[in-house]
């Protein structure tokens, strides 16, 4: 397991493009035939990818952990951004729709991974046992955002929340924007009691997503690929456009999941 360790704001200040990359872009999520996974200190999340293809692929327990099952302390939240697949949770088979969603609850023990899936895993230490639950595409909490004319139209579909999955800290959804619509989050926002990842998907080859962030005086950019994850600290604002249209999963773990206490910064306050 790949550890990023926290880093400050006044740290980011210094950093060239290849350190802030470094740092908060994870490029190489996807492995064919692998779980790859992620160990962020903000917060204590981890980030992970399982792209199982000749058989299935069973989630590890990094030594990190200190733990017999990756769920003896933790929540998991995944996201199948592949074709329909199933996922396995102690001998229970969840076939997960393409971008459907699968909350694991703490105590939860072998987990495993089916073909042709390409599960991203998003995971936050968990003080209190939830169900397993799988939610479909079209059955989370839909909100319609933006409009054509600001370039943002969006479809944002909330898996796991206070009033959907029932989770300890995890909140987890999917975005997806229109045809001819390239921006996410805008005005862009923060919000100091969680942090957020963003994980960018449906990008074409030949496109891009520049993804926002950095304290919103003097914020920093980074050039985002297709199956590429952004880390992003809670006093980080999080916001980005593409080159065309795209989907992206979005999760978040701190003290609240009250998805609307954000701190938004209009665009004319960005520098």
């Amino acid at each position: 397991m790949e550890n990023r360790y926290s880093c400050a704001p006044e740290h980011v200040k210094t950093m060239d493009t290849a350190e802030l990359r470094g740092r908060f872009l994870v490029e190489d999520l996807f492995r064919d035939g692998e779980v790859k996974l992620v160990y962020s200190h903000h917060d204590r999340v981890i980030l992970g990818g399982a792209v199982p293809t000749d058989g299935p692929l069973t989630l590890p327990v990094p030594p990190e952990l200190r733990a017999q099952n990756f769920c003896d302390r933790r929540a998991l939240g995944l996201i199948n951004v592949g074709p329909d697949a199933a996922v396995t949770v102690d001998g229970t088979e969840y076939v997960i729709k393409t971008k459907g969603c699968l909350y694991v609850g703490r105590g939860a023990g072998e987990i495993t991974f089916a073909a042709p899936g390409r599960f991203y895993l998003y995971s936050a230490p968990a003080h209190a046992s939830f169900p397993t639950t799988l939610v479909q595409p079209g059955e989370g909490d839909k909100r319609e955002l933006g409009e054509q004319a600001t370039s943002n139209k969006r479809t944002l579909n909330r898996y796991i929340h206070p009033d959907g999955i029932q989770s300890c800290q995890l909140s987890m959804g999917v975005t997806e924007l229109a045809e001819g619509s390239m921006w996410n989050t805008m005005p862009a926002h923060t919000h100091d009691r969680r942090m957020e990842a963003y994980l960018y998907f449906d990008v074409a080859d030949d496109a891009r997503v520049v993804h926002l962030m950095g304290e919103p005086e003097e914020t920093r950019h980074l050039i985002v690929a297709n199956e590429q994850a952004v880390i992003s600290p809670s006093w980080s604002i999080h916001s980005g456009v593409g080159t065309r249209a795209y989907s992206f999963v979005w999760a978040m773990a701190g003290e609240n999941q009250d998805f609307d206490d954000m701190d938004h910064r209009p665009i004319d306050t960005l520098r």
